[in-house]
């Protein structure tokens, strides 16, 4: 047998090979925080991702959905009590809705961008579910705050439910629902097939679609999945060379928020674990972003992580700023 290989398909595969694979995970500023806020916030966004792209980074990208999915999970209760013939919408629905209409604006606004600066390139929502364990700790202390404010009188039909909910000091009730630990990104091969062609992939938005594997079927979970822990076993997954985490500050600080505050250049696993066991970062904020940064280095030794901001990426990827985590 003859194997003839075009010389043009060896150059695209060179080229394509130096490319950098990251993972780029962005948090509610690059999103913001209702429909109208949101269709502006992407357009910057789409800039910032655009500019990497030309710095021939291939995209997976990956997102918050926070403040969507309460507006969405709000919006389908306030549908029940109006019309009673409507079923509640379970929390995994509520996922799915807000992975499908947060990709869609940031797909189109970045395919929009890239075409603006002359290139040609497919961007795509895949609708991702990934996989938790029913016997996760947190089902049994729920932590994530969703949804509207109850009264009183609501939040008991939620607790006769089985729904756990939480008070806020004069402003009523809200419910809580557990973020479980995630275990497989289920369209994972999709993901990686795309990524693989060199196409911006938008994918686990929101953490993913937390559903439980019973035997072949996949059963959705009330729960959201943290989204920097989505984050850093997409790069795993994924073998990326580098995970980029957008925040809303500059770089990591030691002391944030006090007098001490000193900004962190790098940093290693190691004194990454240091830090954390001091208790430096915020439960919420910035430790999520560090435990996923610790998870994906421990798989990926070769790896990279940069913490920064949407303004100071550009710069950030020629090391001009942000913080680099490396093993």
């Amino acid at each position: 047998m003859i194997l003839i290989i075009d010389s043009k398909f060896l150059c695209d595969r060179r080229i394509d090979m130096s490319k950098k694979k990251v993972v780029v995970s962005l948090g509610h500023e690059a999103l913001g925080y209702t429909i109208l806020a949101q269709w502006d916030a992407v357009k910057v966004t789409a800039r910032a991702l655009a500019d990497l792209v030309e710095e021939d980074y291939q995209l997976t990208i990956t997102h918050s959905n926070g403040p969507q999915v309460s507006m969405i999970h709000k919006a389908m209760t306030e549908l029940r009590r109006i019309y009673i013939d409507y079923t509640p919408a379970p929390m995994c629905v509520c996922s799915a809705m807000s992975q499908g209409y947060v990709g869609y604006d940031i797909q189109n606004a970045l395919r929009s961008e890239l075409l603006s600066r002359g290139i040609s390139k497919p961007v795509s929502t895949i609708l991702t579910q990934v996989t938790v364990d029913p016997y996760d700790d947190a089902f049994y202390e729920p932590t994530k705050v969703i949804g509207r404010h109850m009264s009183k009188e609501d939040a008991d039909i939620e607790i006769k439910k089985g729904n756990y909910v939480k008070e806020d000091p004069g402003k009523g009730f809200r419910r809580v629902v557990a973020a479980p630990k995630p275990i497989d990104i289920v369209e994972i091969e999709a993901i990686r097939t795309l990524a693989d062609a060199d196409q911006v992939v938008i994918a686990c938005g929101g953490g993913g679609i937390p559903v439980i594997e019973q035997q072949h079927v996949l059963k959705g979970a009330s729960a959201v999945i943290e989204k920097d822990a989505i984050a850093g076993k997409l790069a795993a997954d994924l073998k990326c060379d580098e995970l980029i985490i957008l925040t809303g500050v500059d770089c990591v600080y030691k002391d944030y928020g006090k007098e001490s505050q000193a900004p962190l250049d790098s940093l290693t696993i190691a004194e990454a674990r240091e830090l954390m066991a001091q208790g430096q970062f915020e439960a919420g904020t910035m430790l999520p972003k560090i435990e996923a940064a610790v998870n994906y280095l421990e798989q990926v030794r070769d790896g990279k992580v940069l913490i920064t901001s949407m303004t100071k990426v550009k710069d950030a990827v020629k090391g001009k700023a942000g913080t680099v985590i490396t093993a």
